[in-house]
C-alpha cells in the first residue's frame, strides 16, 4: 500500500515541510523544516535569518521563491542534501513523529503533490517524488539507529 501525503492534515501530515515540527540545525532554531530549506538557498545573508523567523512555513516559501534575490550559484547541486539535512533532523527531534515514519514499514511514500513534478507525483504521478523518496531513506537511516525489538 503507498502512503501518500501533501497537506499537515491527516495521520501523515507530519511528513510535510510544513508541520510545525521544529528542530536546532546549523546553532539556530526553525520553526519548521520548510524555513530551513527555504532559507538555505540564501546562505550568510540577512534574507536567510528573515526567512527564519517568518511567521508561517507558507511565507517561508513565498519569500524562498522569491527570485529578488540571486540564488546560491550551487543551489541545484545541493538542494536534495540540503531537504535531506532537514528532514532528518526533524524526524530526529521528535519522537511521536518518528514512530509515525517508523510505522510505515516498507511502504512507499509519496508526496501527492499535483504542482510539484520534483519534490512531489505532480499531477498525473510522473514527477520525480523526491521528498516522498528522501522520507524513505530517512525511515531508513532511523531504522538503523533503532534496536530490534523482541
Amino acid at each position: 500500500m503507498t502512503i501518500y501525503f501533501y497537506t499537515t492534515r491527516g495521520d501523515c501530515g507530519c511528513f510535510s515541510n510544513f508541520s510545525s515540527h521544529g528542530f536546532e540545525l546549523d546553532g539556530k532554531y526553525w520553526p519548521t523544516s520548510e524555513h530551513y530549506f527555504q532559507a538555505q538557498k540564501f546562505p550568510n545573508t540577512p534574507h536567510c535569518d528573515r526567512i527564519r523567523q517568518v511567521k508561517t512555513p507558507k511565507d517561508a516559501a513565498n519569500m524562498g521563491r522569491s527570485r529578488q534575490l540571486p540564488l546560491r550559484p550551487d543551489w541545484e547541486q545541493v538542494k536534495d542534501d540540503i531537504m535531506r539535512k532537514a528532514v532528518l533532523r526533524k524526524f530526529e527531534t521528535h519522537a511521536d513523529i518518528r514512530e509515525i515514519l517508523l510505522a510505515t514499514d516498507d511502504e512507499e511514500i509519496v508526496e501527492n503533490a499535483p504542482g510539484d513534478y520534483y519534490w512531489g507525483c505532480g499531477k498525473d504521478g510522473s514527477g520525480k517524488n523526491m521528498l516522498g523518496l528522501i522520507l524513505m531513506e530517512v525511515r531508513d537511516i532511523l531504522r538503523s539507529r533503532t534496536p530490534e525489538k523482541t
